[in-house]
């Protein structure tokens, strides 16, 4: 795989160059992105899609305002293969980060072509905030190695466990917090959304557009070693009365500050004038994990968890709002993909796509086209773990292999999102044709050896 994409990004990047000054001398003002992803939120975590125990008002609110999906994919069903497919708008057999594991092999390279850089050379002013997970401090991969002119978080997807953190990663240095694990002073998350505010004040009185970035850690488990719950948040408001253990406090706390912080950014926007010219995207980077207590039915009816690749580990929610673009408070059952983004937002800036690339625009399904999509999507998982599973949305058909030699479940998407009903014994065609698309789809990669069994341990320590 290494070599596949060396001469052809240099090509694509080039003439993205020359396209894309091109485009911006003549087009009209080019539109404002931010794309807010949260960290392990559900399908079923949001009230505008079905939770009861918890409330979002503001991103109900964008909900309102804009286009929510009931059909959208994640690029995997953990973080490190989902923003890997976000970035590079290759699926999670062909993208350079396919698992959480092993970390410092699958970074990006120089070679790999990102959604930042592709806005980045189209005009935009590119900046970031809170979990990259696609390379460290000093590796090619760096946030600001890839396309984002700024970045404050956490490289290292280990370090993104600690909310109360001694450092975050501040463009290509440090926010130094000596001491901040013990005295607790600063919460990582209040920091990344100062951050993330700033930026679009500063940005807003420039004549270029800009892309942000917001890749929240909210509602992420914590590590152990930081809290025993593994919730570290420094308050249950407001669900502190309720008669709930308190780890349910926490995590309904962690969606209430989330959802708060959406709600700042969307009213700076609005604010500032720049609400008719800012598409802006709610998302989440795969399913909620097994651990949520049953209480809020963090996946909503979908079947699974975070790390499996039935619905409920890669079915997230997705909502898009931009005024007089997007229709308001309306529904979508296309069938989108992180794939998808890059190529999405491409056509926006006037951008050249970067070939070879998995994902196609949406950007009429934005608008309220319905395009009936007729393609097939591709996720897998555990490359360097004991089982090697596979899934495939063909159309309304879902095949999932369990293992290499397992046998293909089939369901049918348009009566059965919870998976409850396995088809294929009553169609052997259906489910022959998924199995060559799951043999043909991963392209083998250097940076996952077949066979070899990944038993490390966490590369980050407090």
């Amino acid at each position: 795989m290494s070599n596949r994409f060396d001469v052809v990004s240099l090509v694509a990047l080039v003439g993205l160059i020359v396209l894309s000054t091109a485009a911006r001398a003549g087009d009209p003002e080019l539109p404002n992105i931010v794309f807010i992803m949260a960290d392990d939120l559900g399908y079923g975590d949001l009230g505008c899609y079905g939770q009861k125990l918890v409330s979002t008002p503001n991103i109900d609110r964008l909900a309102e305002e804009g286009l929510r999906f009931t059909q959208a994919y994640a690029g995997g069903p953990v973080c490190a293969a989902s923003r890997a497919v976000l970035m590079t708008g290759l699926h999670n057999g062909h993208a350079p980060a396919r698992d959480n594991v092993p970390h410092y092999a699958t970074y990006l390279k120089d070679r790999d072509l990102t959604l930042a850089e592709v806005l980045q050379q189209a005009g935009y002013r590119t900046g970031g905030v809170g979990k990259w997970s696609l390379g460290d401090a000093g590796t090619e991969g760096r946030a600001t190695n890839q396309g984002f002119d700024t970045w404050l978080g956490y490289l290292n997807q280990d370090h993104a466990h600690y909310y109360f953190t001694n450092y975050l990663d501040d463009d290509d240095g440090r926010m130094e917090l000596d001491g901040n694990s013990e005295t607790r002073q600063f919460y990582s998350h209040d920091l990344l959304t100062d951050r993330a505010l700033k930026l679009i004040g500063d940005w807003q009185s420039e004549q270029q557009p800009f892309f942000l970035y917001a890749a929240y850690t909210l509602p992420h488990f914590s590590a152990p070693q930081e809290d025993p719950d593994g919730l570290s948040i420094p308050f249950t408001q407001p669900y502190t009365d309720r008669d709930w253990d308190e780890r349910s406090k926490k995590y309904a706390a962690m969606i209430h500050l989330l959802d708060r912080d959406v709600g700042r950014i969307v009213q700076l926007i609005d604010r500032s004038g720049l609400r008719e010219n800012t598409l802006i995207v709610f998302t989440s980077d795969n399913g909620g994990p097994a651990s949520v207590d049953k209480r809020f039915r963090t996946n909503g009816r979908l079947r699974g968890f975070k790390r499996d690749l039935s619905e409920g580990g890669i079915r997230v929610p997705f909502i898009a709002r931009w005024p007089g673009t997007v229709p308001a408070d309306q529904t979508c059952d296309e069938v989108i993909a992180f794939q998808d983004i890059l190529p999405t937002f491409a056509e926006m800036s006037g951008a050249i796509l970067p070939d070879p690339i998995d994902g196609v625009s949406v950007l009429k399904v934005l608008k309220g086209e319905k395009l009936g999509l007729s393609r097939s999507l591709y996720w897998d998982f555990g490359h360097c773990r004991e089982r090697y599973d596979q899934a495939i949305r063909w159309n309304d058909w879902k095949g999932i292999r369990l293992g290499r030699n397992g046998a293909i479940q089939l369901y049918d998407m348009a009566v059965d999102i919870g998976e409850t009903h396995d088809l294929a014994s009553q169609h052997p065609a259906i489910v022959e044709q998924i199995s060559h698309m799951m043999d043909s789809a991963p392209i083998p990669s250097a940076r996952y050896p077949i066979g070899k069994i990944y038993h490390g341990k966490p590369l980050w320590k407090p």
